[in-house]
């Protein structure tokens, strides 16, 4: 009989080369997560479960190349919400156009005329209530642009005469 592994969407199926791997359970950022130090795995971990459950039905992806875990309702750039960027030394939460959003808690840091990030150094900034709010907002500012791109163009060619 094959050995067996757990994939993502929870359905067994046969494991390669016959036997299973400790890293065979793992997702591609969990995988990711393994190259940073202890403290900031923690941090990231925990910010992943509080994105997810505060996006619900968020999609989550990884960007290795920009060490940068996405989560959009869409494909691309325009469905982003928000990211998570890692380094050795900590997390930041980065807030898609965040420049636009109200934050009267001061939380979000950055230079950026559109983007702006929350430097995240402990678990305990994830209980902050200014943050949920301020996630919430990129959400619904999300879906305001969503709303408005669907929305039909007005036609920018005359009209014939009858």
């Amino acid at each position: 009989m094959p050995l067996l592994t757990l994939t993502r969407m929870s359905k067994l199926r046969p494991a390669r080369f016959g036997r299973v791997s400790c890293m065979s359970n793992l997702s591609d950022i969990e995988v990711f997560l393994t190259s940073y130090p202890a403290e900031v795995r923690e941090l990231a971990s925990a910010a992943r479960k509080y994105l997810s459950a505060v996006l619900p039905n968020v999609e989550e992806t990884l960007d290795k190349t920009s060490k940068v875990i996405g989560y959009a309702y869409g494909p691309g750039y325009k469905g982003m919400v928000c990211t998570l960027i890692l380094s050795k030394t900590g997390v930041k939460l980065g807030i898609v156009r965040g420049a636009e959003l109200a934050d009267p808690e001061h939380l979000m840091q950055g230079k950026g005329k559109v983007h702006l990030h929350v430097q995240l150094k402990t678990l305990m900034d994830l209980k902050q209530p200014a943050l949920k709010s301020l996630i919430e907002s990129a959400l619904a500012s999300w879906k305001e642009r969503r709303s408005e791109s669907q929305r039909p163009r007005p036609s920018t060619l005359p009209e014939r005469g009858r």
